[in-house]
């Protein structure tokens, strides 16, 4: 079998380009030396794969390696860094990925696009046949449609991996997940391979970054823009002169950046970093609900965005004025107090406010979303005043970062048999309450519950995605600085009336 396995992989690379033919004998040989073979058979039978045999194909040659003692544990993380070894073995060098890149962008930025991320596909990079796993559905809430994933395809490590991961010598290469010095890397037991992983060396305001795309993709063409230095995050002038560099470059992806503080932040505030890609979310589709306009800069659209969070919306042809604007929103925010609606700046000198920024083109004119963030925490919010609630966590308990701020919830994958369960307790009538995994939803069931005349087989599955999504919202809005009533609205516009 591994020798039919061996012709199957060689013959996926000629069909998505990985490789071409004049590489078939050397790439085989390569093969055969990782497997420890000394010969392939002479079998003249030709050998027909598709892009979804990949999948399994992998598989068999992973079985066979730890048949044979190369591959040493058959967990799923030693697995995957066996896996991407044997892929490295079809994936061009960093320098022909670049100039196939460039190539294409002279021509288009979007055929430059459209290559790498077909690339980091084929590559197993993007490992398709996980992401397919991932539940995703739409919810409609008054503040447009909510994109809902339960994130199912990163893989949960096996207890034999976690142990061996808490014993493993600390390193510090890669300083982090983000860093160029993953390119290429073998990885190991608490760090993930990434030997077919390509990087794009961009230009951004005339300092280094690298361009590529996460293994993850939470939507469509999620795209990673990153320092070439392990520097943290920061939000300042500079970070809105690169994101609209970035958009004037691929003008057909929005980016956008994390907050610069814990809780607001995202996951890694190490690593100065940006995230795009080629989709709409629903807070891009939202409406500007009142304008205002500030003092010095009367050209410029400015406006209060219908979204639970808060947002404002600047628009301009000239990226120059929306950059200096954003200077002044933020200089601003960053020292703002408004103790009526529990606003602080700081406090025992720690500071609390920054801002979530998004760029994007939209016809003509440029657009910069600035959602205000604070991440202020007291005895009642430990975890955040302004952080999903503790009546919200067991659905969303997680930060809410740049992707959920944009309208997309990424909840966690314990969710899948949570839901499953809870569907089958409530159509048999059983307490939840007694029940260890689902007690905690059971507030939430009494709550929506009532709504509905007839829950049945056909439908529970409907109102519990129904019903998540107006969670996820509640989310947002508890997340907003500026609350949704009166009283919140009036405080904001007393905040951008300040500018």
């Amino acid at each position: 079998m591994i020798q039919k396995n061996i012709r199957e992989l060689v013959q996926y690379g000629l069909l998505t380009g990985l490789i071409e033919e004049e590489d078939r004998i050397y790439t085989a040989n390569r093969l055969l030396e990782l497997f420890e073979l000394d010969e392939l058979d002479e079998d003249n039978e030709s050998v027909e794969v598709t892009a979804d045999d990949m999948e399994r194909i992998l598989k068999e040659m992973l079985d066979y390696a730890y048949e044979k003692g190369i591959l040493s544990e058959n967990g799923v993380v030693y697995r995957d860094l066996f896996d991407t070894k044997i892929m490295s073995m079809l994936v061009p060098r960093p320098s022909e990925v670049i100039r196939k890149f460039q190539d294409k962008y002279e021509k288009d930025p979007k055929l430059a696009t459209d290559y790498f991320y077909q690339l980091s596909q084929d590559t197993d990079y993007i490992r398709r046949y996980r992401i397919k796993k991932d539940q995703k559905w739409i919810s409609s809430t008054k503040y447009g449609d909510l994109d809902i994933t339960i994130n199912l395809s990163k893989p949960e490590k096996d207890p034999k991996a976690i142990a061996a991961a808490k014993n493993a010598k600390q390193s510090g290469y890669p300083k982090c997940l983000l860093c160029m010095e993953n390119e290429g890397y073998a990885g190991r037991i608490n760090h993930p391979a990434r030997q077919n992983h390509r990087v794009i060396p961009v230009t951004i305001n005339g300092s280094r970054w690298g361009f590529q795309y996460s293994p993850y993709v939470y939507y469509n063409e999620h795209c990673i823009v990153f320092n070439s230095s392990h520097i943290p995050m920061k939000i300042e002038h500079d970070t809105f002169c690169k994101l609209f560099d970035f958009v004037k470059q691929f003008p057909h992806y929005f980016v956008g950046s994390n907050a610069d503080l814990p809780i607001v932040g995202g996951s890694i505030l190490s690593h100065d970093h940006f995230q795009g890609g080629c989709y709409e979310f629903a807070m891009a589709k939202a409406l500007v609900e009142r304008s205002f306009t500030v003092k010095g800069f009367e050209d410029v659209e400015a406006g209060i965005v219908n979204w639970p969070m808060s947002v404002i919306r600047i628009s301009h042809q000239d990226t120059d004025r929306l950059v200096a604007l954003a200077d002044v929103i933020l200089e601003k925010w960053r020292g703002y107090s408004d103790e009526a609606v529990f606003i602080y700046a700081e406090t025992d000198g720690e500071p609390h406010n920054t801002i979530t920024p998004i760029a994007r083109r939209r016809g003509d004119k440029f657009e910069l979303d600035l959602v205000l963030r604070n991440n202020i925490t007291t005895e009642e919010h430990p975890l955040g005043v302004y952080h999903p609630h503790a009546n919200l966590h067991h659905i969303k308990k997680e930060n809410i970062g740049l992707i959920e701020v944009m309208g997309l919830a990424v909840l966690p994958a314990r969710l899948k048999e949570e839901m499953e369960h809870l569907a089958a307790a409530i159509l048999s009538g059983a307490d939840i309450r007694q029940d260890e995994e689902l007690e905690k939803h059971a507030d939430w069931v009494e709550q929506f519950l009532p709504k509905y005349e007839d829950v049945n087989r056909d439908n529970i599955m409907e109102i519990l995605h129904h019903e998540i999504g107006h969670v996820f919202m509640q989310v947002l809005e508890d997340a907003g600085v500026y609350k949704r009533d009166e009283e919140g609205q009036k405080a904001f516009d007393r905040f951008t009336g300040s500018l």
